[in-house]
């Protein structure tokens, strides 16, 4: 099995082939701006433990992440939605 950042190489590699030209530009500025932020140094490391939240589901229903937990491990997935 291949390892993570191989895997990460052949799907930005794939990437080029499937994305217009312009809208790679407009992918490439948008990660050049967040990393000049600096924004990583102040994001969670593997490990670390998450803060309470609540988030509306799918349905728009407020969930708490305490609630959650009190059933075991939670894990959390965020999905961009339509395209």
């Amino acid at each position: 099995m291949a390892k993570l950042q191989e895997q990460l190489e052949r799907i930005k590699e794939s990437g080029k082939k499937r994305i217009p030209e312009a809208a790679g530009a407009v992918m490439a500025k948008a990660m050049y701006e967040l990393k000049r932020s600096g924004i990583s140094e102040r994001t969670l490391r593997a490990g670390s433990r998450a803060p309470e939240f609540s988030l509306p589901d799918k349905d728009g229903e407020i969930v708490h992440s305490a609630e959650l937990r009190r059933n075991g491990p939670l894990v959390v997935s965020f999905y961009r939605g339509k395209w």
